[in-house]
């Protein structure tokens, strides 16, 4: 195949097309699941490995902190392998990680191994993005993206859920090992169809790193890592707000979970429809969308109904995923890879952001509902940034 152009997805058929984003999503889900099961399964990590609860809370950040330095790590050292090669790789790095995880003594190795696991997380989604749109027609790119982050969206619906359930009930090791054996079974299918690729005879790590001088790319990312931001915050800190704010029981917070992935699945699905017919609309209007439902849930967060209802909406935020994926397409020109791996270190930086922003309003006095606050405020940060980025596509005459 060739990328980023549409020439392979003329000669591909719609079945083999969508077996081989089935099988990037197969991936996708298994990082998702890997990525947000362990958040369920602190307190009983925690009293297996002799930590508190606070100290295990130190094996996400190691991974987050993997996810950031290996995307851009992966895409620039890659630059000249095949796309086919690349993925392989990682999920077998991925595979391997989580497996080790599930055997590490302390939780020291645990710790470096999470970060381990962390390193191929952005180079993956954003290479499989790449290979999903250019096996379909350009109108369909967003979708064709969308799909394959649909499997993290699931994760969150279906994967998280039931992995929480088995290591809570079992042992919390058997998470990753489901996890690692995932990743083997996405790297068998990639191996088994997805059609060879060649490299560009130009590739090299120093074009790749021409994207960190091309200001559009860096302000799309900007929109990531700050308007994504709100969806975090109020993610975040989700469970004590049912709890504490309106007065649910622990058994009910299973399902604002559910509710928030639902929101995910539906948000990614229409969102990335809309994308492909209307991008830049698109990316505007979730961040409005963001800053609006952020505002309701701390005006409603007291309410059992309201709140519910709003872990739905909040979920659909992740519509603004596969609106920028296919924007970093657009202008990054011919550095793809590290654009597109960049994005989930964005969203990542999101992550943080909002996480630790929620947690400054609530330790200030301001309430678990202020997060929802917080997240309008990131939504409107970055609409702000959205129109820096339409500001200077025009005044570089490009196409916005």
């Amino acid at each position: 195949m060739t990328l980023p152009d549409q020439t392979a997805s003329r000669d591909t058929s719609r079945m083999e097309a969508g077996l081989v984003i089935l099988a990037l999503a197969v991936g996708s889900f298994a990082i998702g699941t890997g990525e947000f099961a362990i958040m369920g399964l602190l307190p009983t990590l925690a009293e297996g490995m002799g930590v508190t609860t606070a100290e295990a809370g130190h094996a996400i950040s190691a991974y987050a902190l993997g996810v950031v330095v290996g995307a851009p790590l992966i895409a620039v050292l890659s630059a000249k392998l095949p796309r086919k090669t690349l993925l392989l790789g990682l999920m077998a790095i991925f595979a391997v990680g989580n497996v080790a995880s599930a055997f590490a003594p302390d939780f020291t190795s645990f710790t470096v191994l999470r970060f381990f696991s962390g390193l191929p997380h952005g180079a993956y989604f954003g290479v499989a993005a790449l290979v999903a749109a250019s096996m379909v027609t350009v109108d369909r790119r967003a979708r064709a993206v969308g799909m394959v982050m649909l499997g993290l969206s699931v994760a969150t619906l279906v994967g998280t859920p039931v992995a929480t359930w088995a290591g809570q009930t079992f042992e919390w090791r058997i998470l990753f090992d489901a996890v690692g054996i995932l990743g083997a079974l996405t790297a068998c299918l990639i191996w088994l169809l997805l059609p060879k690729d060649d490299v560009p005879h130009d590739a090299s790590p120093l074009r790749e790193l021409g994207a960190l001088k091309n200001s559009q790319v860096l302000l799309t990312l900007m929109i990531g890592a700050v308007g994504f931001g709100g969806l975090f915050a109020v993610f975040s800190y989700i469970a004590p707000t049912a709890t504490g704010v309106a007065g649910l029981s622990e058994s009910a917070v299973p399902m604002l979970m559910a509710l928030f992935g639902a929101g995910m699945i539906l948000g990614n699905t229409i969102g990335s429809r809309f994308a492909d017919k209307a991008l830049m609309a698109t990316i505007f209007g979730v961040l409005v969308w963001s800053g609006a439902v952020g505002l309701l849930f701390y005006l409603t967060a007291a309410n059992a109904v309201m709140i519910s209802l709003m872990s739905f909406l909040v979920g659909g935020s992740v519509a603004l995923g596969p609106a920028l994926q296919t924007r970093l397409m657009d202008v990054a020109a011919d550095a793809q890879t590290l654009a597109a791996a960049l994005n989930h270190s964005a969203f990542n930086i999101a992550n943080a952001l909002g996480a630790w922003l929620g947690g400054m309003a609530i330790a200030s006095g301001q309430g678990f509902a202020s997060t929802g606050l917080v997240g309008a405020f990131l939504a409107c940060a970055g609409i702000l940034v959205f129109g820096v980025t339409l500001f200077d596509a025009r005044r570089r005459a490009f196409a916005a």
